[in-house]
């Protein structure tokens, strides 16, 4: 039997932006403050620590310098019995440079920075992957791992994130199948559905991830949920039938 796979995809991005205010109010100013939660399909884990003020960068004023136009007084002209007209010189204006503005920083007391990582995406695979008959078992599975793990460092603390996938199957004809194993291939595969009438079929597979994090030993539930959706299209055909003596 021919097997179809899509490749696993796990794409790992990590950005440093400003701590929102939700964590300034618990005391951070021994131990780090820590949370983790889930936003927009993604791992979001902050973490800050001390209660003091961030850093701010005041600029310092410049006093602008005001200069005045030089004024030249007209000579006096002599009338001579054939007078030249006056010709004044032409007035340069003066450039002048200006000043950057001086920076003062002040020491921070508290540090506090936001961390978002992404948890695995795969595609869905079906056995056999050519013409799949009715009435004859078709095995699904998907290319993502039973449990995701990774570790995290941030403002000096290091967080340890364990995210575990479900997931529900919807085979396109109106049945579904719930369940946290992620399927194989055949004989292994526990993943199966046999369809009773020949046509094109959308596979639906929803995995919904959820998790732990621990900090300082300390183990907690991470608020919320992510979920990805992948599909695969299935064509179920009829084989002919034939009577031997």
């Amino acid at each position: 039997m021919l097997i179809r796979n899509i490749a696993l995809t796990i794409p790992v991005a990590l950005f440093i932006s400003a701590l929102p205010s939700a964590l300034a109010a618990p005391d951070c100013s021994v131990v780090a403050c820590v949370d983790v939660y889930t936003q927009n399909g993604q791992i979001v884990i902050e973490a800050k620590k001390g209660n003091g003020p961030s850093e701010k960068v005041i600029p310092k004023k410049v006093r602008k310098r005001i200069t005045s136009t030089p004024i030249f007084k007209k000579p006096t002209v002599v009338k001579p019995a054939t007078p030249k007209p006056y010709v004044p010189k032409a007035i340069v204006k003066r450039r002048i440079a200006k000043r950057a503005a001086k920076v003062i920083s002040t020491p921070a007391t508290s540090l506090g920075d936001r961390l978002v990582e992404l948890v695995p995406t795969g595609g869905v695979s079906y056995q056999p992957s050519f013409q799949p008959l009715v009435n004859v078992p078709v095995f699904f599975w998907c290319d993502l791992p039973p449990i995701f793990k990774t570790k995290v460092k941030i403002i000096g603390e290091t967080i340890d994130v364990v995210m575990r996938p479900g997931f529900t199957w919807s085979f396109g004809d109106g049945t579904f199948e719930s369940t946290t194993d992620p399927g194989a291939a055949y004989p292994d595969g526990k993943i199966t559905h046999t369809y009773s009438k020949a046509g094109t079929y959308i596979v639906t597979l929803i995995t919904s991830w959820n998790g732990t994090f621990a900090h300082n030993g300390v183990e907690r539930s991470i608020t919320g949920d992510i979920k990805k959706i992948s599909t695969v299209s299935i064509k179920i055909v009829t084989a002919p039938t034939r009577f031997v003596n």
